[in-house]
């Protein structure tokens, strides 16, 4: 389960950067055949392998296993601010006023 999840976090990231599989496994010098059962969480890198793709895809590793650790919370959250950053000032609004209402009844949950 955690292999497919960090597989899809890779994938997520080299299509961010806008690369086929062929032309990411060409830029980190594995095989596209890897790539690929590395994406479908078929095989997880070993430690050369898992940098040379973190550095290829340009991300730290919480970009990676922001899904899998229980501390990325910072990760998360500057994903979030950047994905709400690109939102139009009317859904943004809307969104934080929700995100506050929830943080209020977690604190009163307490």
């Amino acid at each position: 389960m955690i292999d497919k999840r960090i597989g899809k976090r890779i994938k997520e990231c080299r299509e961010r950067l806008g690369l086929t599989q062929e032309q990411f496994a060409e830029k980190v010098g594995l095989a596209t055949n890897y790539i690929s059962t590395v994406e479908r969480g078929a095989s997880f890198p070993r430690c050369e392998k898992l940098i040379a793709i973190l550095n290829g895809l340009e991300v730290s590793a919480d970009a990676i296993f922001c899904d899998v650790t229980t501390v990325s919370g910072p990760y998360k959250e500057s994903v979030i601010s950047e994905e709400l950053a690109s939102l139009p000032n009317e859904d943004r609004k809307r969104i934080l006023d929700m995100v506050e209402l929830m943080i209020k009844q977690a604190k009163n949950d307490k």
